[in-house]
């Protein structure tokens, strides 16, 4: 048996309730035990359990209801019911709602000992699976992530390890990074991928209409609501909701976010009674929620509670690795099924770009090359990458002379390392590297690199 294996009981009668945690505790389990299936679930909220041990006759909520609202609370937890002879039927009831199996009263110790062992493998065996379902996945892709930087392996790291949690995600990160791509990923590697995804940007609507967006309203709360509407909290049941842009939420908004995450209930607009949600929220935002927390535009109670798992999402010019892969796919997402291609001197453009509106802006790209191009090959020159301003571009100069002259590179060495870039980037097409140079074709051909040359052919 699996040393600290922790197990949750919950049992109202106190002398089984005892001589459950006693046998348990012999056999080196951790044993949480509760009396209501109310404490029993709060108790797996605030801790993860490996398997749970539920009566079936309960004070208050009974144990069949409890199961999935304890497997709500711990992702995969194994419930085994307990019942009498008489309760049979409706232990079967229980495993259809999900629980692994029962176990009738009176029990033996071998008799509970096996049933927990089994419980235990086949928790162990799903978790081995999914895993093993995730590695062979491509290096390149996991559930839609382009992953093959370091960095953004490592984010596909943490994304499997936190697939069977439903504990709130907080991506930061610029514009266009792919935050909503990763919280899809979040989204589809847990138990809750066959829930809805629901999203919505919290800059794009007034916090007014916003509020009845997340919480829904009643008919009549206001002039127009002529029929009940539910909310974004509601319609997203047990699967995702993710916030984007959360850093632009009203202020006032934000404490009534935070209670509908404290207490896991929302109000509806113009409505009296409280409606119990269960979706698990991923927030994200481009900008720093600690600084908006020190000038006090949000919520430092707020920012705890989204940020119980953050994921930084680095920019598309950190992870250069990326671009390559991330291309190809913008290719044939927009290619319309037709084999087009990028030239490896395109790529070699690609990766060289600054890119600050990261993955959106080199989608763009990709598709405006797309339309402007009658080639299958996408070459260097169908790329429309002149877009800087004069003063842009004087500003990389200015940093590019003055790195050059505090290292002591020479007029020569500069001269030969520009125009070697400019033959690659024009696939070694020297007629029109010269033309981008300004210089005669012949004086690419007999140059070669420290060799003189005169001042005009330079």
């Amino acid at each position: 048996m699996p040393q600290r294996v922790k197990c949750l009981v919950i049992e109202d009668d106190a002398q089984v309730r005892g001589l459950l945690t006693s046998v348990l505790s012999e056999q080196k389990f951790a044993v949480t035990a509760t009396p209501s299936a109310e404490e029993g679930i709060e108790a797996a909220e605030a801790d993860r359990f490996d398997v749970a041990l539920c009566d079936i006759s309960l004070p208050g909520q009974s144990g069949i209801a409890a199961v999935g609202a304890l497997r709500d609370a711990c992702a995969d937890l194994p419930v085994i019911l307990v019942t009498g002879y008489p309760s049979i039927e409706s232990a079967i009831e229980g495993m259809r709602a999900g629980a692994f199996d029962y176990i009738t009263k009176p029990f033996n110790r071998e008799e509970l000992l096996m049933v927990l062992e089994r419980a235990l493998e086949h928790s162990a065996l799903e978790r081995e699976n999914r895993t093993l379902r995730n590695l062979a996945r491509s290096s390149r892709s996991f559930a839609g992530v382009i992953a093959e930087s370091p960095a953004m392996r490592d984010i596909v790291s943490r994304i499997q390890r936190i697939a069977g949690s439903r504990s709130n995600v907080l991506l930061t990160g610029e514009s266009g990074t792919g935050k909503e791509v990763i919280s899809r990923a979040i989204h589809q590697t847990g138990p809750s991928a066959n829930e809805p995804f629901v999203a919505i940007n919290c800059s794009a609507i007034p916090g007014e209409l916003l509020e009845t967006e997340l919480f829904g309203h009643v008919r009549g709360a206001f002039t127009g609501s002529t029929a009940s509407k539910r909310g974004l909290f509601e319609e997203a049941g047990r699967g995702t909701l993710f916030l984007d842009e959360i850093g632009d939420l009203d202020f006032g908004l934000q404490s009534k976010l935070l209670r509908a995450l404290q207490q896991r209930e929302v109000r509806p607009v113009g409505g009296t009674r409280s409606v119990a949600v269960k979706a698990r929220v991923i927030s994200a935002t481009n900008s720093n929620l600690r600084e908006a927390i020190d000038t006090g535009r949000f919520r430092r109670d707020l920012f705890y509670r989204l940020n119980v798992i953050p994921i930084h999402v680095p920019a598309l010019r950190e992870r250069i690795e990326d671009i390559p892969p991330l291309a190809e796919h913008f290719l044939e997402k927009h290619s319309g099924g037709s084999e087009r291609r990028l030239t490896p001197a395109a790529l070699a453009v690609l990766t060289r770009r600054s890119w600050e509106g990261n993955a959106r802006e080199l989608e763009n790209l990709i598709e405006r090359a797309l339309v402007l191009s009658d080639s299958r090959l996408i070459q260097p020159e169908d790329l429309p990458l002149e877009e800087s301003t004069p003063a842009d571009a004087e500003g990389h100069l200015e940093r590019l002379f003055q790195a050059a002259a505090e290292s002591g590179v020479t007029v020569r060495q500069l001269a030969d390392r520009y125009i070697a870039r400019v033959v690659e980037l024009t696939g070694g097409n020297k007629a029109q590297a010269a033309r981008r140079l300004g210089v005669a074709v012949r004086t690419l051909y007999r140059r070669k690199p420290g060799a003189t040359a005169p001042a005009d052919e330079v």
